[in-house]
C-alpha cells in the first residue's frame, strides 16, 4: 500500500441545531478531512478537533499545520504493509493524536477497500448492528430539554445522555426523573466539577444514572479514583483516558467502573483497539463517543463500535440529528429500535460524496513525495 499523497481540505457545514456543553454553544463545524491516495485507492479519515482548544489542546487549525510540515511528510511515498504500521512514524511527534488518528484511519479505510474488506472486519469487530444512544445538549429551558429528550425517546434510542454544569444539573436530572423514571439515562460534565463539590455530586446518586462522565479535570485519573469510592453512580472517564496506558491506570486505580472511547482522542483506530482490550480483560465495558463528526467520521465511529466489548450504547447517532445532508451516502440511519445495521461493502460501506464535500470547501492542500 504505497502512500502517493495525501489531500486535507476544511469543509464547513451549519449543525441543524445548536449543541451546548459546559465548554460554550456550538452552531456549525469546521471539518477537517483527510484523503490518502494509495495506488488508485482513496480513504477518507476525519480530524475531530473541534474550533477552538476548548475540549482539549487540539483545534483545527492546530492540526491543519501539524499535519502538513510533520505527519504527512513522515508518511507520504512510504509503502506499508497495513495501517497498524502507521503509529510507528508518526510517534517522532508528540501529542496531536487528533490529527494522527485522521490520517491513520484514512489508511485503515484504503486498506480495507484494497483488501475488499468491510472496515469492521479489518478491526476485529463481530456485530452486524449496533446499539445507539443520543447526547442532548444544554439547552435554552428545561422544557426544551423535555420535548428534545421525548422526540429521541420516540426515535427509539437506547440512553438518553444530557449534558451537565453546574447550576444546569440537580433541578434538570429530577425533572427528566420525575418523567421518565425507568429509562436509561447518564449525564456528561465534561470536567466542570472540582473535588470540593463532592458533596454536590453525591446528590446524583439519586437519579439512578448509567454513569456520570467525566465530572472532574480533563487531564486527571487520581482524583476520580478518590471519588468514585465516594459515589455508587459509575464514574466513565472520557477525556482523560488518552491513550491505552491511561486505561489500564484508570482500570487498576478504580477511578471508574466504564470508559469512554473515541478514536480521536487516543489518537486512532490502533490505539483504540488496545483501550478495548484492556477494558474487556478487565470487564470495564466500553461505548464509543461522538465528537459532532460528518459522516466519514461517524462510519469510522459505526466500525469501531462493532468490536466485542462495546456493549453500551454510544453516541453513533443518525446524521439527520446534525446535519441536513451529510456527506455521505446512504445517510446513517437509526432504526426505529434504536440500531444501526452494519454494512457488509468494503471500507466503510459509505460512498463519499465528494462533489457535496468539494461545495463545502474552503481551503485544500495536497501533500506528495516529492514537495
Amino acid at each position: 500500500m504505497k502512500i502517493e499523497a495525501i489531500t486535507l481540505r476544511e469543509i464547513r457545514m451549519p449543525l441543524v441545531h445548536f449543541f451546548e456543553t459546559s465548554f460554550g454553544r456550538t452552531y456549525g463545524r469546521r471539518i477537517l478531512l483527510v484523503t490518502v491516495h494509495c495506488e488508485g485507492v482513496d480513504g477518507w479519515g476525519e480530524c475531530v478537533a473541534g474550533e477552538d482548544p476548548f475540549y482539549s489542546s487540539e483545534w483545527i487549525d492546530s492540526s491543519w499545520i501539524t499535519m502538513v510540515r510533520h505527519l504527512a511528510p513522515a508518511v507520504v511515498g512510504r509503502s506499508l504493509d497495513s495501517a497498524r504500521e502507521c503509529p510507528a512514524f508518526l510517534g517522532k511527534v508528540r501529542g496531536h493524536r487528533m490529527a494522527k488518528a485522521a490520517l491513520e484511519n484514512a489508511l485503515w479505510d484504503a486498506e480495507a477497500k484494497q483488501k475488499t474488506l468491510p472496515l469492521w472486519k479489518l478491526l476485529g469487530g463481530t456485530r452486524n448492528e449496533i446499539a445507539c444512544g443520543v447526547s442532548i445538549g444544554i439547552q435554552d429551558s428545561i422544557e426544551q430539554l423535555l420535548e428534545k429528550i421525548q422526540i429521541e425517546l420516540a426515535a427509539g434510542y437506547r440512553r438518553i445522555k444530557v449534558k451537565v454544569r453546574p447550576g444546569w444539573d440537580v433541578k434538570v436530572l429530577e425533572r427528566i426523573r420525575s418523567r421518565w423514571a425507568d429509562i436509561t439515562l447518564s449525564c456528561d460534565a465534561n470536567s466542570a466539577y472540582t473535588l470540593d463539590q463532592m458533596e454536590h455530586l453525591r446528590i446524583f446518586d439519586q437519579f439512578n444514572l448509567l454513569m456520570i462522565e467525566q465530572p472532574l479535570w480533563d487531564d486527571d485519573i487520581y482524583y476520580h479514583a478518590r471519588l468514585q469510592k465516594d459515589l455508587r453512580t459509575a464514574i466513565c472517564l472520557d477525556e482523560s483516558i488518552v491513550n491505552a496506558r491511561a486505561a489500564a491506570m484508570a482500570v487498576e486505580t478504580s477511578a471508574c467502573r466504564i470508559i469512554n472511547v473515541k478514536v480521536g482522542r487516543v489518537g486512532g483506530f490502533s490505539e483504540a483497539i488496545r483501550i478495548h482490550d484492556i477494558c474487556r480483560e478487565k470487564n470495564i465495558p466500553v461505548w464509543c463517543g461522538g465528537m459532532l463528526e460528518s459522516g466519514v467520521g461517524r462510519a469510522h465511529n459505526i466500525a469501531l463500535s462493532t468490536l466485542a466489548n462495546f456493549s453500551l450504547p454510544g453516541d453513533v447517532s443518525a446524521s439527520r440529528r446534525y446535519w441536513k445532508e451529510d456527506v455521505i451516502d446512504p445517510q446513517v440511519e437509526v432504526s426505529p429500535q434504536g440500531m444501526i445495521a452494519i454494512c457488509a461493502q468494503p471500507g466503510t460501506g459509505y460512498r463519499i460524496k465528494e462533489d457535496l464535500i468539494e461545495k463545502l470547501t474552503v481551503r485544500k492542500e495536497t501533500i506528495r513525495a516529492n514537495t
